[in-house]
């Protein structure tokens, strides 16, 4: 009974997910654009909020799967752990480059520069590189090769330690990155109502195409084992 439901519900990836994160993602730039007000201080830039604070929490959902998939790679010794923590990856990657990337647009006209080596920024840099040089280096390495996936299960995982680091760095140091504005306490929301239902969908947009993608990128990770294995097994034969 459990295992058919979750064949069920992972059916969904293909009439679910697609037309949940298409239809969620458009609104959201349809509520950033014409819904939410225009923030007063910030002018019209602020509306980059939606896509920057969704993606970067993407981004920490993915890798807190590559984190769980890198402890089972370790515990079990599964490779199809290892590409759940690709694929996770992949999706991590992708979505810190664009919370980099909007925070760069974001910056220039409140800051007035792109970049500075702010605290946040450097750490979540940090995040973008480790993980960018994960999947570099897993993909040096032979598909079914054991020892590499540990090797990356490893470094995955100590490379999770800096998301705490970003989260905290706006309250252990003074940086030019704002603190949290999205709820300041559990009963007073820092934002107007507007902007909160225009972010909410923003997360369920965000993350349904997170998840989606993901998925995809799993699979097909799941498919290039595969086919080395099978590529593997006529080579002995082959060789018999």
């Amino acid at each position: 009974m459990i295992v058919s439901t979750l064949r069920a519900i992972y059916g969904w990836r293909w009439s679910v997910l697609p037309p949940v994160a298409g239809v969620a993602v458009m609104a959201m730039v349809l509520g950033a654009l014409l819904v939410a007000p225009r923030e007063v201080v910030e002018g019209d830039v602020q509306r980059l909020l939606y896509i920057h604070f969704s993606s970067i929490l993407a981004a920490y959902g993915a890798f807190a799967i590559v984190f769980l998939a890198s402890v089972v790679v370790l515990w079990r010794r599964d490779l199809r752990w290892d590409a759940v923590a690709r694929g996770a990856a992949t999706v991590g990657v992708l979505f810190t480059g664009l919370t980099l990337a909007t925070g760069a647009i974001w910056g220039k006209p409140i800051w007035g520069v792109y970049w500075t080596w702010d605290a946040r920024l450097t750490s979540t840099l940090i995040l973008f590189l480790i993980y960018a040089a994960y999947l570099l280096a897993r993909s040096m390495a032979d598909e079914l090769d054991e020892q590499a996936a540990r090797f990356a299960a490893v470094f995955a995982i100590i490379g999770a330690l800096d998301i705490p680091l970003i989260m905290m760095s706006v309250r252990w140091w003074r940086t030019l990155h704002p603190q949290p504005i999205v709820l300041r306490g559990a009963e007073r929301p820092a934002l107007p109502p507007e902007m909160l239902i225009v972010m909410i969908v923003a997360f369920i947009g965000v993350g349904a195409l997170a998840v989606w993608l993901g998925v995809l990128r799993t699979e097909t990770e799941w498919l290039a084992k595969r086919t080395a294995a099978l590529r593997a097994a006529a080579d002995r034969r082959e060789g018999a």
